[in-house]
């Protein structure tokens, strides 16, 4: 039979022809108008980034679910978990399942635990918007802390604000699947007020009212009903939950710096969620006493102001409510404390330009003081003005330019080339003191690992098993050592109040850099 079609082998050769002239023709093109037929795509930016901080993001979200306390849903991401803690409250018939471990123990806190909401949910307010995918994650992350603070403060002027005795859970190194330590139970009431964690507990409701009032309203509300009448409840009843629970809550979350600034930070989270105008007399008559104008510029989970501070600074700034003028001013004294060169500036780096505080848990400092620097440029430049560091202006793009460094040493750009997020990057921490990623997990020993025997892992040099993807650990010295060992809480811990800022300022970060 003929074939009166080209043959395969011309054909082929015809092929090469075309895509020569078609190659060379795109050279020729290219070369005359590099950019003129090709423009840029729409989310493309000039300047290379240092780092994935898409991946980055995503990992940070992820890593909440490997503190959560609880019935663990089908689409738990971090395996190696389990079910646990499922009586909790049982010992005062209240159901308290549920809510995050705060760090490498299996301990419920409530101080540190809304304070991590509240940075969640602020992180999803500001940078929400920018985080494509990651948003549902943001907000499963924040609603597992606010189902939990919901059935904390479920009975009237009354908050239980801690699940477990951390001196008898610290003797052990077990699994929270294990736990057979004591679940006691510990509140606050009006005979013994705790108005610190009240506070900070109706400042996470109500932050987190806003991260859900446009997807879920009627959840919403739920939640700012409860922030009004919990911030009732830790203005009528004052007095700190450290004299009263001081046994149990010290030296692990002892309030260190009173509970005027959480009142401030609380009344500053309601004004927003609410616009009730109450809470904005609360703040112009209350300010002075509360600490407005404190000079403490260490932001966490013990202490507010700055956080305050910035957070009424919008209000002046952007939603022009003059009668906090001076906020903007306290919230510039706290920027110029932390650049290098001007009169005013206290803070410390290390050798390798890390922001340094504190020898416990550094890492919490970088993360919360970078969320800061963005999200105070975001108010700067929505007003169009700058910070003025006597003579010396400081612009919104030095500000982030400031919050990008110390982003970027945490994820690998120090001395030790060592990313202090595990999981992400080539080298990062792998001996973290943390009980669940110590220990062989459930499925790869199904048995249980008896109260003290988990401590011959715990001394050991082997490396964790289990991963606990985008924890951020308390991070190197002063001098930007870190020597990796399981034993050193301090530097070797990861928290969630460590992770909770940073979520927003690698979402501006993906973002800024076109990877979102």
């Amino acid at each position: 039979m003929t074939n009166s079609s080209p043959s395969s082998a011309s054909l082929v050769v015809t092929t090469i022809h075309i895509l020569l002239f078609f190659s060379t023709c795109l050279l020729v093109c290219n070369a005359a108008y590099p950019t003129q037929h090709y423009p840029l795509p729409r989310h493309h930016h000039p300047r290379s980034a240092s780092h994935n901080y898409r991946d980055a993001l995503t990992k940070s979200i992820i890593f909440f679910e490997g503190q959560r306390s609880g019935k663990l849903p089908p689409n738990q991401r971090i395996t190696w978990r389990r079910d646990s803690g499922l009586s909790d409250g049982s010992a005062l018939q209240v159901d308290l399942v549920g809510g995050y471990y705060d760090a490498g123990d299996n301990v419920k806190f409530g101080l540190p635990m809304a304070f991590t909401t509240t940075m969640l949910s602020w992180s999803v307010i500001e940078f929400g918007g920018l985080m494509n995918g990651e948003l549902q994650n943001a907000k499963e992350a924040i609603r597992w802390a606010t189902d939990y603070l919901l059935k904390a403060t479920a009975q009237p002027d009354t908050i239980y604000v801690q699940v477990g005795d951390a001196n008898k859970d610290h003797a052990c190194w077990e699994r929270p699947e294990d736990m057979d330590t004591p679940r006691s139970v510990f509140k606050v009431d009006r005979n013994n007020p705790g108005t610190e964690v009240a506070a900070e507990t109706a400042a996470a409701l109500a932050a987190a009212a806003l991260v859900f009032r446009r997807s879920d309203p009627t959840y919403s509300n739920i939640l700012l009903k409860r922030a009004i009448s919990v911030f009732a409840f830790a203005d009528k009843y004052r007095g700190s939950y450290s004299n009263g629970l001081r046994p149990f809550v010290c030296p692990f979350y002892c309030s260190f710096s009173g509970y005027q600034d959480e009142l401030l930070w609380g009344a500053a989270w309601l004004h927003k969620a609410t616009k009730n105008p109450t809470y904005l007399q609360y703040i112009q008559l209350n300010g002075q006493t509360l600490g407005a104008d404190e000079t403490d510029n260490t932001f966490g989970w013990d202490n507010k102001h700055v956080g305050a501070r910035i957070l009424l600074s919008k209000a002046f700034l952007v939603q022009k409510v003059h009668s906090l003028h001076d906020y903007k001013g306290h919230a510039d004294n706290y920027i110029c404390s932390l650049i290098p060169g001007t009169p005013f500036s206290q803070a410390q780096y290390t050798p390798g330009g890390l922001l340094f505080k504190m020898s416990d848990s550094n890492m919490q400092y970088v993360t919360s003081t970078s969320f800061l620097l963005v999200t105070y440029a975001k108010y700067l430049t929505q007003a169009h003005t700058v910070v003025n560091c006597a003579g010396t202006v400081v612009t919104p793009k030095r500000l982030r330019s400031i919050a990008k460094k110390q982003v970027d040493y945490l994820l690998g750009d120090n001395p030790l080339k060592m990313s202090y997020m595990v999981g992400y990057g080539d080298e990062y921490p792998m001996r973290i003191h943390h009980r669940g990623s110590s220990l062989p997990s459930v499925a790869a020993h199904p048995a249980k690992i008896q109260c003290s025997s988990g401590f011959s892992v715990m001394n050991s040099q082997s490396p964790n098993p289990n991963i606990l993807m985008g924890a951020i650990v308390g991070g190197p010295d002063e001098q930007d050592h870190f020597p990796d060992q399981r034993s050193d809480y301090e530097q070797s811990e990861p928290a969630t109040y460590i992770n909770a800022p940073l979520v927003g300022s690698l979402a501006y970060l993906a973002h800024s850099f076109g990877q979102l």
